[in-house]
């Protein structure tokens, strides 16, 4: 299933049922007065968060999403059926933008369910009317238009770290090693043209896209991808040792960062340098205190060795459980 990350869609709640007129029919009565009764509500329109950030692409081919419509009111008074609302299913880190009113709303956690449109009240039937000078009224109301708008809605992946860093730095191995992602690798760029996401002892790891230099602007895979790291806690830079130049791979990334938005720049990160299998002892060390100098925490990582991983992943821990308590 292709990965969708923005959608446009038009949404209605549900009209208001009418109100009716009625009579009462009783044995042995010519006229038993008003018995029309209210319409019912229409429906209202809600959007719910959901752990599944592939969800928007089955709404690719629906543009339109209708709450239903409020009953009639029926005769005896009884009151129309309300109509059933509409729960629009959402990924965690949907932007909602009311393209009418500019209303904004975001969904941050599982089960996080939020009003976008109210449907229509229900109308009055005769037997509202009824009075001690009008016994027998034949005045109803027509249920209420309920509220309708086009909207936009944008997701940005809301994980608590964010791996990032040229193509082939070793996210979607790193994923795989820490959680059960499955994710797909292979030796060239641009494996992952979805963000995929891993489950790390309750913690969501977000692998971003690889980006190049010229991403902001929209090169390789663009800035398509670069908004995904916005709403992460934490960044977790990878740049592997295949570079010829470490350092300058990682200012590359920083750079296509705080040109696409200052902000990103500022959020706490830590450095991983991996592929340690690829480079001499020496050239490993001198690079990492190149790296520390940064004031940041460094690590370094081979996949071919298991210790390495174990460490990491337990200091990884201790880093988003630190976090969680601020």
């Amino acid at each position: 299933m292709a990965f969708i990350d923005e959608l446009k869609i038009y949404a209605k709640a549900g009209r208001g049922g009418d109100g009716v007129v009625r009579w009462l029919h009783e044995k042995g009565k010519e006229f038993g007065g008003p018995a029309g009764g209210d319409g019912g509500k229409g429906g209202d329109v809600y959007v719910v968060g959901i752990r599944d950030i592939h969800v928007l692409a089955k709404y690719r081919h629906q543009k339109e999403f209708l709450a239903e419509n409020g009953g009639p009111g029926e005769g005896k008074s009884r009151h129309g059926a309300n109509g059933e609302d509409l729960l629009l299913n959402l990924p965690i880190g949907s932007v909602i933008t009311n393209l009418e009113t500019g209303d904004v709303v975001s969904l941050e956690k599982e089960g996080e369910k939020i009003l976008l449109l109210k449907g229509g009240r229900g109308g009055f039937g005769n037997e509202h009317f009824k009075s001690s000078t009008n016994i027998s009224p034949k005045e109803w109301r027509p249920g209420q238009e309920s509220e309708e708008a086009n909207f936009h809605i944008e997701l940005q992946l809301f994980a608590d770290i964010g791996l990032i860093g040229l193509p082939n730095a070793g996210k979607s191995s790193l994923l795989n090693a820490l959680t059960r992602a499955e994710v797909k690798v292979a030796s060239y760029a641009f494996t992952t043209l979805d963000p995929n996401l891993g489950d790390f002892f309750g913690f969501i790891l977000a692998d971003i896209p690889g980006l190049i230099e010229g991403a902001a602007e929209g090169k390789g895979l663009g800035f398509k991808f670069l908004r995904h790291v916005k709403r992460t806690k934490i960044l977790a830079h990878l740049v592997s040792f295949e570079n010829e130049n470490p350092m300058e791979v990682y200012k590359v990334v920083r750079n296509e960062l705080e040109k696409y938005n200052p902000e990103l720049v500022e959020k706490q990160e830590i450095i991983i340098l991996t592929k340690t299998d690829v480079a001499d002892p020496k050239t490993v060390e001198k690079v990492t205190k190149e790296f520390k100098k940064l004031g940041k925490e460094v690590f370094t990582i081979s996949l071919f060795d298991d210790k390495s991983t174990k460490d990491f992943a337990d200091s990884l821990v201790k880093i988003l459980r630190a976090v969680e308590k601020n």
